[in-house]
């Protein structure tokens, strides 16, 4: 049996299309800000111009990802999903970039959109003769020439050096040729969050509240790639058995909600494994646990409730990879060292290993 799942989607996304095989999915404040967008600009005099533009300009973000992912797959690297929210899009790839890998897949998607205003200008120049750039800038231009203008800004904006930018990645990128990862995103990171608190300065004393919600978004992304650089470096080069529980119980396929309730009851266990003597059948977590106490009863079985595509992880891999499968598999990974289960590795078990090993504590089993 297969026990990795396929990726799950980024939570509160809708909507799924596949484009050159890469899920895209929106996110349901994107939705609900077009919308509004939308509607607010067909209420202008030049209602349907406006709400033209208002998508031209997210398709042209939608094609800035997918220039990401387009040129990551050059590099063998399969982006999961492409995520796109208010502030921009999200390219989630299935592992990270090596230094030289990172700086051209970043970049990638500001040339999409420079090489998409340089047709748009093109074809407007060859239409009307002339672009004057001033009333384009002023929103006062010719619809085609408003569009390019903003995949200028666009590609100027995420070019600025610092995370959670492109031309931050690219930044560190740079920086992590010669120097360590972490000290790279620290740098980069620290950049972003100076942006982001000078965005968000001027956007309360011009009253442009617009830009302190962008801000606010940059400075959470900036700090979030930071803490995550800093959780790999910490799981780089230690196995998996190393963080995993070795004293744990299981559940037989044959016992009843009831029996796993009270198990639950009994201790601080979460996630059981059901077993059918020594082969493991699947896993019961809390929550269905719950749910199904409360639909089926306290005397349905447990095989009826557990969740057959569990997560399994062999005690030897390096647990920086395992950390995005734990992202799938939610509160708890099965450790199978072939078909014979040796651990479990749970979320909060990892948290605390984490915790420790950053302050110190000498591992290793």
């Amino acid at each position: 049996m297969d026990h990795q799942p396929s990726p799950p989607a980024t939570p509160g996304s809708i909507f799924v299309v596949r484009l050159f095989g890469v899920p895209v999915r929106f996110h349901f404040t994107f939705v609900l800000l077009v919308i509004l967008l939308v509607v607010f600009g067909m209420e202008g005099p030049s209602g349907a111009e406006s709400a033209i533009y208002v998508l031209a300009l997210f398709l042209s973000v939608l094609l800035h990802e997918l220039g990401h992912a387009l040129v990551g797959r050059h590099y063998g690297i399969r982006t999961v999903e492409i995520v796109l929210f208010p502030i921009g899009g999200v390219a989630r790839v299935e592992r990270n970039p090596k230094p030289r890998e990172e700086l051209w897949i970043a970049i990638a998607g500001p040339i999409v959109n420079i090489l998409l205003a340089a047709i748009l200008i093109g074809i407007a120049a060859g239409v009307s003769g002339t672009i004057q750039w001033q009333k384009v800038f002023q929103g006062k231009g010719e619809l085609l020439s408003q569009i390019a203008a903003g995949n200028l800004i666009l590609a100027l904006f995420n070019l600025l050096p610092a995370f959670p930018m492109d031309g931050g990645r690219v930044l560190r990128a740079m920086l992590a040729m010669k120097r360590p990862e972490t000290v790279a995103t620290e740098m980069a990171s620290r950049a972003g969050r100076i942006l982001a608190m000078l965005m968000g300065i001027y956007g309360l004393v011009s009253a442009n509240y617009m830009l302190v919600f962008v801000a606010f978004f940059v400075y959470l992304g900036a700090v979030q790639e930071n803490a995550a650089v800093h959780g790999r470096a910490l799981t780089q080069g230690v196995p998996v058995r190393d963080a995993m529980i070795t004293d744990f119980r299981t559940l037989s396929h044959g016992q009843t909600i009831r029996d796993a309730a009270n198990i639950l009851l009994s201790g601080s266990q979460q996630d059981f494994p059901v077993m059918h003597g020594e082969q493991v059948m699947g896993l019961l977590g809390r929550n269905a646990l719950i749910r199904a106490m409360a639909q089926e009863g306290p005397e349905a079985y447990v095989a009826a409730a557990m969740n057959r595509e569990y997560v399994a992880l062999q005690p030897s891999m390096d647990l920086s990879e395992a950390m995005p499968l734990m992202a799938q598999a939610g509160s708890c990974a099965l450790v199978m060292e072939e078909d014979r289960l040796v651990g479990l590795l749970t979320a909060e078990n990892l948290t605390e290993y984490l915790v420790l090993r950053r302050l110190g504590l000498p591992q290793g089993r």
